[in-house]
């Protein structure tokens, strides 16, 4: 056998269109970096505007689960100063913050916040709860739970 009819039988072995699949292969191979490159650009970005968020007074949530309030930020050690609780201050690195917590909307408004108790007597209707005696309110908690039973 010599060299050019072992050549001769490799590419009659090769499958017909054969490159063609190596292109695609280099294409898919091409597509996978990109999106990588796409992906960790993305995450950059996201740490940056976090970094960039992160400042004293801003209540922040640690990968490890701590919520606090940001007291000190110092850039060049990464290292933040986080109030815990009151007068409970704790060093964190700068790359445990998780999230930047943002300020909540408060859902209830004083009107839906009652200031006294009245709303807790419920079956006294027009009466004021300090004008019912203790044998009244015995005898209408019984029948409360009566009607429960």
């Amino acid at each position: 056998m010599t060299v050019s009819s072992i050549l001769a039988a490799d590419q009659a072995a090769a499958a017909p269109g054969g490159g063609f699949m190596n292109y695609i292969l280099f294409a898919l191979f091409g597509v996978l970096i990109l999106m990588m490159i796409r992906k960790s650009r993305k995450t950059k970005a996201a740490a940056q505007e976090k970094q960039s968020k992160l400042a004293p007074g801003v209540d922040i949530m640690t990968n490890f689960g701590l919520f606090g309030h940001v007291k000190d930020v110092d850039q060049a050690n990464n290292k933040i100063k986080l109030e815990i609780s009151p007068g409970v201050i704790v060093e964190v690195h700068s790359l445990t913050v998780a999230k930047i917590v943002e300020p909540e909307d408060t859902a209830l408004s004083e009107e839906s916040i009652p200031d006294d108790v009245s709303s807790l007597t419920g079956g006294l209707g027009n009466r004021d709860a300090s004008q019912e005696t203790v044998e009244e309110t015995v005898a209408r908690l019984n029948k409360e739970n009566n009607k429960d039973n």
